[in-house]
């Protein structure tokens, strides 16, 4: 262990020194620490402290705010201080004086505060309000839960939102409005199809894609007048082109140049060389024929560097000449395209953005984007300020953020809106504590910036007075471990290729090994055991596309580095390590799967916890198969995946029969199998079927799929059909499929054809199950934050990343207010002459990330790094194989092959079931609050029940002062199922409720609050009221009720139920008037007396 491990203020501290700075809540401090330095415990250190402080440094414990970037991270922090507290409670006072001390306080302070210490879990516990451990995300919605109505207002978000923590589904919804737009634009329509035709269509969605990731950035940039002008006209960069309509057109009719081409022409043509002279003859027709394409081609090689000419040719000065105005056009014509790119796209995202907004709001959601540029709004405008300050300072003494380094530019600008107002002034001010390693900032791709720590630490530096602490001393990784990471890194900074790294020193004493794997070379793919395609005669085998896979080179080696890693990794088991002492790291979750399967085929427990999609499992796909058909009884595909699925295991014999039947009887399957003469296994499927087809017309779509799952028993069924290793993840993602079901649209007006839709559009997460013992298989990304005995890298020979197309370039310094400029570039091949610095940059950047992403796998094994690669297509000196191998031992003894362990399962399976009750005495009847699922089956009316529901969502989706946009018509229509004329209608008559007797209830200036579809408890009762406003003069709450029907005033049950309503309103507000009113169809107020 070395003292220069650690620095304060860029000078050597000593450890207990560090540690006293780092831990006292009284100052603002900056860490920097590297992996494995316990980050994470000195923040929750710094919070222990911060509780124990007294008098003005006193805190309750809510006002100590401590922030992270994911859920799990934050459980972590809360478990972590809950664990110590608990502990802390039990032991005596001598042996807490070691821990205060350890955490910073000299001897004499932790006496005294000791017993304070030991009954500080019991203080807590009886507070009532505990530590404030939130994400990022979680706070800023705080904030904008409590933001006033204008703030909203300006960021046109609605009152009553539902937060969206995943955009896909808004954002694939935007695309069919967006379209719309573009074709009712003619400005817009041009500029699509102008970047069509140059680019492709595939090629153009994917820019309109990544410009909607950014949609942040390019508001902020958009608005400081940086997108239009991140790209200049090519007059400004190339002078001689100013004022033309195009670069073509000064090529081939500017005097000086044409002269220059002229007499190039000339010269080539006297040559004696045929070349010579050719190419004399082609720049002359093409001078002749305005071909610009033709004049390059006579000077520029197809790489567009100048033809090689004699130097004995006569003229040769003339020749070289008008080859620089070539190259001089190339490089104006490559500006023009890219300002002519810029303009298109930024027009384009202007209306996309305009799209997506509409899109959210006529669902009532609102993103993490918005609740950032929420945050942004509140903690940064000085007319919101006051405000802001005032629930703040009441509520913060204490901010800590933990990995800062992942923060983004947006986030970090939120917080030194509030903070900024610190700056240089004394008295009450939290105390600020960030941590962060800047060199596992791998999130670029989730907008993190690493500038943004530096910026950060230069402000608790210079504008808080605070410390600067520097850690470069591990407590995770064996010598060699850390011996390899100061090797690696030291070489690339030599190398100019990192910055900033300091050599580590280790706490372990443990040796430790670094070793590598026979790398899997490209000619095993043609080993003869699996053959080289071509028969005995050399021709070219053939191969059957229905049965047989294709499966590309690149696939068998992986598939066969994969087979090595798991034999070895089989190995190792057998020689007594545990499977959860080994973690497997790769780039791509792809490899891994690959992995997976492997792994499984030797019987050993694996397990991927990071985020899967729920409609990926199996079991999940054909339940959603089953809905299908009871929705849509004609889809007969989906009915035979379900009838072939552990719900009835029919065997292909039995579907082939049912298609014969169709064919003499022309008939959905569904139909068919309501047939009372079917022969077994298909006799009685039908009638169920017709059952469960009415619990869904019937019931929500949670409750009718519970039914089902009780009724066909479905969680006993996949179990016993799913392997044992396999059955706690089906059991699972079956569970997780019944809450999927609650939260589609809040499980509000869900219908079975919406949910069917939802669950094969994906993007609903499969629950995560934690695996006693078994290999972790995780990205690196996934991987921060954790750390195994074992630590195995898979697929590290990858090759150099590949200049990206129809991208964004966005420079955005860490200390700057917003993106300076915001460059839309079509190929990095061939960017603008203009935006070639930042580009440079950000080449960079990605390439230092590439590296931050090596640091962070090395430096998850604590005693253990092995390598695992397959030899690339086209070699990468600095893949991290090329970079690590030649320091790492070589495993020569890999086996060939690993006895597989016959799996253990029981010979039966059977869901444990509880025992049945005993019979009870009879009751007295009750009377039925409920109707029974017959009665509640829909009738006749059915249409008539989704025209009235497609009315009560436009009005709630409706906002005081403005009109019913057409996309909500739409959207309302294609919710419930009605035509386009249908869907007018409804807007008709929501129309006539919001602008007849009762239109002051949208009118804003005469409202104090307002909200729909309002959800309140009464006497042990859920109600949901339609519109909840209160009067701005009279004061009084008003209950209102959407009733398409005329006189609703006639009808004892709707009275009853608004009779309700008001109670529960007048429940909640005691002492203010309440009023109740229908709204109806005919545009009437009709008051309850």
């Amino acid at each position: 262990m070395s003292v220069a491990a650690y620095e304060h203020n860029g000078a050597p501290v000593a450890r207990d020194r560090f540690y006293a700075i780092a831990c006292d809540p009284r100052r603002s401090v900056a860490v920097e620490a590297c992996a494995g330095a316990g980050k994470t415990w000195m923040l929750v250190s710094r919070i222990l402290r911060a509780l124990l402080e007294e008098g003005e440094g006193a805190c309750a414990p809510h006002e100590i705010l401590a922030i992270t970037f994911t859920k799990k991270a934050a459980g972590e922090m809360r478990e972590r201080l809950d664990q110590w507290l608990e502990a802390f409670a039990g032991r005596p006072l001598e042996q807490l004086v070691p821990e205060l001390v350890m955490r910073g306080m000299d001897r004499a302070a932790a006496e005294a505060r000791a017993p304070r210490l030991q009954g500080l879990y019991r203080e807590l516990l009886s507070s009532g309000r505990p530590v404030q451990f939130r994400t990022f995300h979680a706070w800023f919605a705080g904030l904008l839960r409590s933001a006033p109505v204008a703030v909203l207002e300006r960021l046109r978000l609605p009152a009553n939102y539902q937060l969206l923590e995943d955009d896909a589904e808004a954002r694939a919804r935007v695309w069919r409005p967006f379209f719309s737009a573009v074709a009712a634009n003619a400005e817009a329509s041009t500029d699509y199809h102008a970047l069509v035709a140059t680019h492709g269509r595939s090629q153009t969605a994917k820019a309109l894609d990544d410009a909607l990731t950014r949609r942040v950035e390019f508001a902020l940039a958009d608005a400081h007048h940086a997108v239009d002008e991140a790209v200049v006209p090519v007059g400004v960069m190339y002078p001689a082109f100013e004022g033309a309509d195009s670069p073509e057109e000064v090529l081939l009719h500017d005097p000086a140049f044409r002269n220059a081409l002229e007499a190039a022409a000339r010269a080539l043509g006297r040559a004696s060389a045929p070349t010579f002279s050719q190419k004399g003859i082609e720049l002359e027709q093409a001078l002749t024929e305005g071909r610009a394409a033709g004049v390059l081609e006579a000077l520029l090689t197809q790489k567009g560097e100048p033809r090689k000419f004699s130097e004995k040719l006569a003229g040769l000065a003339e020749v070289r000449a008008a080859q620089e105005r070539a190259l001089q056009y190339c490089a104006a014509q490559a500006q023009h395209a890219a300002w002519l790119h810029q303009q298109r796209m930024a027009r384009l995202t202007r209306l996309l953005i305009r799209s997506f907004a509409e899109v959210k709001a006529a669902h009532g959601w609102v993103d993490m984007n918005d609740v950032e540029q929420a945050a942004h709004l509140l903690l940064g405008n000085s007319e919101l300020w006051g405000w802001v300050q005032e629930r703040l300072d009441a509520r913060v003494r204490h901010l800590l953020v933990d990995e800062f380094q992942d923060t983004n530019p947006l986030q970090w600008q939120a917080l030194h809106g509030w903070l900024g107002s610190y700056a240089g002034a004394g008295g009450r001010r939290p105390g600020v504590f960030i941590v962060g390693d800047p060199k596992q900032s791998i999130y670029r791709f989730r907008r993190a910036e690493p500038q943004v720590f530096i910026a950060a630490k230069q402000f608790v530096q210079q504008g808080l007075g605070g410390d600067l602490l520097n850690c470069d001393h591990t407590h995770r990784n064996a010598q060699a471990v850390v011996g390899l990471v100061n090797a690696v890194m030291g070489d690339a900074q030599q190398a100019g290729e990192f910055g900033g790294f300091r050599d580590h020193t280790t706490e372990s004493r443990v040796s430790g090994q670094v070793r590598k794997l026979p790398p899997i070379a490209r000619n095993a793919v043609v080993s003869a055991d699996e053959g080289s395609g071509v028969d005995e005669h050399g021709a070219l085998q053939w191969r059957d596309s229905l049965t047989i896979p294709r499966v590309l080179p690149e696939e068998r080696l992986l598939q066969k580095e994969c087979q090595q890693a798991a034999r070895w990794i089989a190995e190792r088991i057998a020689g007594g390590l545990a499977p959860s002492s080994i973690m497997v790291l790769a780039r791509r979750r792809s490899r891994l799967a690959v992995l997976q399967d492997e792994l499984r085929k030797l019987h050993i427990a694996v397990q991927q916890p990071e985020k899967n999609e729920l409609n990926d499992a199996p079991e999940v796909q054909d339940m959603v198969a089953l809905l299908d058909a009871l929705v849509s009884p004609d889809h007969d595909l989906s009915l035979a995946r379900a009838l072939k699925s552990p719900l009835w295991d029919i065997e292909d014999d039995a579907l082939v029969q049912l298609a014969l039947r169709q064919r003499a009887r022309p008939a959905s399957w569904f139909e068919l199998l309501q047939a009372p003469e079917l022969p077994e296994p298909l006799a009685g499927i039908g009638p169920r079927l017709r059952q469960w087809q009415q619990w869904l017309a019937a019931l929500p779509p949670h409750d009718a799929l519970s039914a089902i799952y009780h009724d066909a028993d479905v969680l006993a069924r996949f179990a016993a059909a799913a392997p044992a290793a396999l059955r706690a993840g089906v059991l699972s993602n079956l569970r997780g499929l019944v809450a999927a079901s609650l939260e589609l649209d809040g499980a509000r007006f869900a219908t079975p054809y919406a949910l069917v839709r939802a669950l094969r559009a994906g993007g609903l997460r499969a629950p995560s199950i934690a695996a006693a013992d078994a290999v972790q298989l995780l990205t690196v990304h996934g991987a921060k934050g954790l750390e195994a005995e074992l630590v195995l890298l898979l697929d590290t020979d990858a090759e150099a990343q590949r200049a990206q197309t129809m991208g964004v370039l966005v420079k955005w310094p860490g200390d700057a207010a917003a993106p300076e400029r915001f460059v839309f570039v079509a190929s990095e091949r061939n960017p603008p002459a203009c935006s070639m610095d930042d580009l440079a940059e950000e080449q960079a950047a990605r390439h230092r990330e590439e590296i931050n992403a090596l640091y962070v796998a090395t430096t998850r094994a604590r005693t253990e790094l092995v390598l695992s690669a397959a030899a690339a297509a086209r070699p990468n000196d600095q893949s991290w194989w090329a970079r690590l191998e030649a320091r790492c031992e070589p495993i020569l003894d890999v086996a060939g092959a690993v006895p597989i362990a016959a799996p253990q399962a029981p010979a039966s399976f059977g869901m444990l079931k509880l025992p049945a009750l005993p019979a009870l005495p009879a009751l007295p009847a009750v009377p039925e609050l409920t109707p029974s699922i017959e009665r509640r089956m829909p009738a006749a009316d059915t249409r008539a029940s989704a025209f009235g529901q497609a009315m009560h969502r436009l009005l709630e989706w409706s906002l005081p002062g403005a009109p019913l946009p057409p996309a909500h018509v739409r959207a309302a229509g294609r919710e419930f199922g009605l035509d386009a004329a249908a869907a007018r209608a409804a807007a008709t008559m929501a129309q006539r409720i919001r602008s007849g007797a009762g239109a002051w209830a949208w009118d804003a200036a005469a409202l104090d609050w307002h909200g729909n579809e309002i959800t309140l408890i009464h006497e042990g009762q859920t109600l949901r009221i339609d519109r909840l406003v209160r009067h701005r003069e009279s004061g009084a709450w008003w209950v209102l009720d959407y009733k398409s029907a005329a006189r609703p005033q006639h009808d004892a049950a709707l009275i009853a139920q608004l009779q309700r309503y008001r109670e529960a309103v007048q429940g909640a507000y005691p002492g203010d008037t309440v009023c109740a009113a229908f709204l109806t169809g005919q545009g009437e107020l009709v008051t309850l007396e």
